[in-house]
């Protein structure tokens, strides 16, 4: 796939905490698990979202949709 190792690993995440929650990761979430300010967060999901791998509806919350299947995505680390 044509993404960065950092890329991979939110798309991952994006993966396993749907999988898990059954509803997208707020910002909060990325924050906390990737220990990082909110506007790394925001500039890494607005570059994802310009690749074409997510797609977010603007205004609502937790509406992050992964464009990508299981088997294109990394393990999450």
């Amino acid at each position: 796939m044509n993404y960065t190792k950092k890329q991979g690993q939110y798309l991952a995440f994006i993966y396993y905490y749907q999988k898990l929650n059954r509803v997208a990761p707020a910002y909060a979430d990325f924050q906390r698990y990737f220990q990082l300010d909110p506007a790394s967060v925001n500039s890494m999901i607005k570059a994802l979202e310009k690749k074409g791998f997510i797609e977010k509806t603007p205004g609502k919350a937790r509406s992050i949709k992964l464009l990508l299947s299981r088997e294109e995505l990394p393990d999450l680390e």
